[in-house]
């Protein structure tokens, strides 16, 4: 009796204590704080994992990699090496004695291996370029690897040659390709990624494939180390018919290539099965329109015998990986904003076996994750919730439930309230559809108080948000705003159908399904008419743009990384030859009112709303000159308008952590100029 009235006394001082703590709500300098876990591999007898954790450094404001190996008790999480460099690309050899990985540094990117019998670690590798897509041969005696190797720019002129000791201006930079620049990259320097084999105790690189050709795939061995598979556009005209693929074998030894599919569209991501009978790969007919579903596919080793597994699962497939028996394959696929691990065999039955696949896109609420499966069906895969990032979970093959071993971040959550999220449907003014939304509360939100509501527009428009933790919507919910963010028509994980409802139609009656899940949260009583704000970046800065060239219901809206002219974009932009018949018929001088007909711009004398504008200055996804349109036009018509330029940022906009902070800080100090005005 003593000791149970001590034990009860014991709780009601914890009890007491925990009550006492008063959490904060998330605050900028937070950004700094979070980590998440990201390519969790599993050994391959399901005992070990080793993962990558990413943190921030708030020194460089720069993101910091490194590989730490855990359990799948999780009682054994350390760093696996003493190194403070960025590690990435762990790999389990097929025995499990040894991981290879990539590591950054001054000097370069190489591949080391990690012993696990005594943790000693060996470079292997002094390579030129960045090492990529690492893969074990089965014997161990290699890893294969793929790398850029440079070529020459064009010259046009030759002879001229300045005197010793001048100095003159730069020579031009000077291209004759289709993509010579990259957002997020800058310019691309001249080469042609290829298959490379290294011996995994050290030694020389040799390279397998050859031709002016892009060789970028994953790699896949066969059981018998004769052989890789990978997926590439070899054709003559592969420039332009960039959307094309074909998976090919190459012998290691006689570096022999052989086409294995022949088809008009991409086929990729081969995995060869086990027995070494089977060839796992995703591929679509190309039809040209704006979305179009990855299926699952299977063919014998010699490219026979083709056929499609995923037929009645109208969602994209990703991530493949055979069971060991080469009876079923692990994939993943996205579910009305929910990512998904399932099982699918040689007949096309499925079986979903894990939810919440994701958190490691801090930003916003999109997409990511990954998992890895073990011998014996265990799977590692990167767990969240609206609640934390990315964590290291396990599923173990017949069990009912996974279960977590990391935790990255109770050192900082556990005292900061979140807004709690909340999923929403609703019904499309315009045709009826089910259409889903979430709904995120300010911490200690009181439903009897009246609260500004902020609508956040996702990009893509071909992506999706989720129920999946946010950095920048906890943030705005922090600062006492209800957000809404919905995933209209054109969103994916709704199916080919729904996504593709934006062909040559965009925007379209997209903007009546935000405009519908506003009214929504009017009816519910959470947003007010006169408290209301809108925000998005990239195709959701177009949707923020059309929406107030539509009406005039915001009280003040942020436009970030628009497309405001979609003819001037079309052909400036680092991805400006993929858009002709794909979004809109023809090229632009083709079809010159087909492309204003959708183009903000076209709106713009309508706008009465207040408008920050906002983008990177690197920005070659949606360039400068595309805010600029808007900023300059609300100039010369007077609207209430202020153009931010965020120096050294390209579309991602918030890639570092100080950029997520200044997006947010500036998009809640100029909503927070109207909202105080309505006090």
């Amino acid at each position: 009796m003593y000791r149970q009235i001590i034990a009860l006394i014991l709780v009601l001082v914890c009890t007491q204590l925990q009550s006492q703590i008063q959490k904060q709500a998330l605050d900028y300098l937070d950004v700094f704080e979070l980590e998440y876990a990201n390519n969790p591999q599993i050994s391959p007898d399901g005992k070990l994992v080793v993962y990558q954790r990413t943190g921030f450094d708030i020194m460089t404001d720069k993101k910091t990699n490194q590989l730490w190996l855990i359990s799948v008790d999780g009682k054994i999480n350390k760093k696996l090496t003493s190194r403070d460099a960025s590690e990435s690309q762990a790999t389990w050899s097929p025995s499990g004695d040894r991981i290879a990985f990539t590591s950054s540094s001054k000097h370069g990117s190489e591949i080391y291996v990690y012993w696990m019998d005594g943790g000693q670690i060996a470079k292997i590798t002094q390579l030129e370029k960045s090492p990529s897509n690492l893969a074990w041969s089965p014997d161990e005696k290699h890893i294969a690897f793929t790398m850029t190797v440079p070529a020459k720019a064009p010259v046009i002129v030759k002879g001229i040659k300045k005197p010793k000791g001048a100095k003159w201006a730069e020579t031009p930079r000077i291209t004759d390709r289709l993509k010579h620049e990259a957002d997020g990259q800058g310019y691309i320097d001249p080469g042609f990624s290829q298959i490379f084999v290294v011996p995994s105790n050290g030694g020389t690189a040799r390279q397998l494939s050859s031709g002016d050709y892009q060789h970028r795939s994953s790699l896949s061995w066969t059981p018998n180390s004769a052989s890789l598979l990978f997926s590439a556009n070899r054709s003559e005209n592969w420039e332009y018919d960039f959307r094309n693929s074909e998976v090919y074998s190459i012998d290691v030894q006689s570096k022999k290539t052989t086409a294995l599919t022949d088809r008009n569209g991409p086929d990729y991501s081969p995995v060869v099965s086990p027995d070494g009978k089977k060839i796992a790969y995703l591929s679509y007919e190309d039809k040209v329109q704006a979305y179009q579903i990855r299926q699952l596919h299977i063919m014998d080793i010699d490219g026979s015998n083709k056929r499609l597994l995923s037929k009645d699962l109208d969602r994209s497939v990703s991530g493949i990986a055979w069971d060991q028996n080469s009876a079923s394959i692990y994939f993943s696929y996205d579910d009305k904003g929910n990512t998904k691990v399932a099982t699918i065999d040689t007949k096309g039955n499925i079986q979903k076996i894990i939810d919440n696949l994701g958190g490691t896109s801090l930003g916003r609420p999109y997409a990511g994750g990954s998992y890895s499966v073990s011998t014996n069906g265990t799977i590692a895969f990167t767990y969240s919730t609206p609640a934390h990032p990315a964590e290291v979970s396990i599923f173990k093959k017949g069990s009912r439930a996974s279960y977590q071993i990391t935790d990255l971040n109770s050192d900082l959550l556990d005292y900061r309230e979140l807004g709690k999220v909340e999923e929403v449907w609703y019904t499309s003014s315009f045709d009826q559809r089910d259409i889903q939304g979430w709904i995120v509360y300010p911490p200690g939100y009181d439903k009897t108080k009246k609260y500004p509501m902020m609508v956040e527009n996702h990009g893509g428009p071909i992506l999706n948000y989720g129920d999946r933790f946010s950095t920048e919507i906890q943030l705005y919910a922090a600062k006492g705003y209800v957000v809404f963010y919905p995933n209209p028509r054109g969103s994916t994980s709704y199916g080919e159908e729904f996504g593709n409802l934006l062909y040559n139609n965009y925007p379209g009656q997209d903007y009546n399904d935000v405009m519908d899940g506003v009214n929504e949260l009017i009816k519910m009583g959470v947003a007010h008419e006169d408290q209301l704000y809108v925000t998005g970046g990239s195709a959701g800065g177009i949707m923020t743009a059309w929406m107030i060239g539509k009406n005039n219901r915001f009280e003040a809206a942020v436009v970030a990384k628009p497309v405001m002219n979609w003819i001037s974009k079309t052909l400036v932009a680092d991805n400006y030859y993929g858009y002709a018949n794909s979004r809109y018929p023809g090229q632009p001088w083709e079809n010159f009112e087909g492309y204003w007909k959708f183009s903000p711009i076209s709106l713009v004398g309508n706008v009465q709303t207040p408008t920050m504008v906002m983008v990177g200055m690197n920005d070659l996804r949606t360039p400068p000159s595309e805010a600029k349109q808007l900023y300059h036009a609300l100039k010369l018509r007077k609207i209430e308008t202020v153009l931010v330029e965020i120096p050294g940022a390209s579309h991602g906009i918030a890639r570092r952590p100080s950029q997520l902070i200044t997006k947010v800080a500036h998009t809640i100090a100029w909503f927070d100029q109207y909202r105080n005005q309505k006090k």
